[in-house]
């Protein structure tokens, strides 16, 4: 039996109670998909409980479901259900047992997605959670300090959300007549500049 196997079995046995999913990766990864009632109590139970020991988490991220599996970025997903856009993952790491596990859930609403903080369990998400909330606008319920870090102070919506306009809302330019920076309306029309390739299934194939 494997690293991973001995990890899933763990998880089963401590996880009895609760309902989630474990998604088993070509790449050997493993993740654990929570619902967003019982995110605060998996994570606390992935750190404290003694068979699993994850006493790290390295990383915690959004990711904006918007346009999944549509070919272009304006098609969108206006149909989209309610609950489905913004997912949040973390990965955490047992040095003690040399494993390491990915889980994600997903924020209940769309348009304003909140989550619990995992602060007070790994105090390493502090500037994690704060980032996702700048960039996606993600709200992590009992975050202390939850602010902007990265864009402007003052700034409108949200860069890495996907209807986000990637020229930004807004442009400044010094006005000479007024003698001082004014805010506009943005004069340049939206495209998208990273166009997507689906390539037909034969592609690289003799024939």
């Amino acid at each position: 039996m494997n690293q991973i196997e001995i990890l899933k079995d763990a998880l089963k046995k401590v996880f009895v109670n609760y309902d989630f999913n474990l998604l088993h990766s070509r790449t050997n990864e493993l993740t654990l998909e929570v619902s967003s009632d019982q995110w605060l109590d998996i994570c606390n139970i992935l750190k404290l409980d003694n068979s699993l020991c994850f006493e790290t988490c390295i990383d915690l991220c959004a990711v904006d479901y918007l346009s999944w599996g549509k070919s272009s970025i304006r098609e969108g997903n206006a149909n989209m259900p309610e609950g489905k856009r913004f997912a949040v993952v973390i990965h955490v790491l047992s040095i003690v047992n040399n494993w390491r596990l990915r889980v994600r859930t997903w924020a209940k609403k769309n348009d304003l997605p909140v989550l619990p903080s995992l602060i007070n369990c790994w105090p390493s998400v502090n500037w994690f959670e704060r980032e996702a909330f700048d960039l996606f606008g993600i709200v992590f319920d009992g975050h202390k300090d939850l602010r902007r870090i990265i864009t402007d102070y003052g700034f409108v919506g949200y860069p890495f959300r996907k209807d986000f306009p990637l020229s930004g809302n807004v442009e400044i330019h010094y006005d000479e007549d007024l003698k001082k920076v004014v805010y506009k309306e943005i004069s340049i029309d939206t495209r998208e500049i990273t166009p997507r390739v689906i390539r037909e299934n034969s592609y690289g194939l003799e024939l």
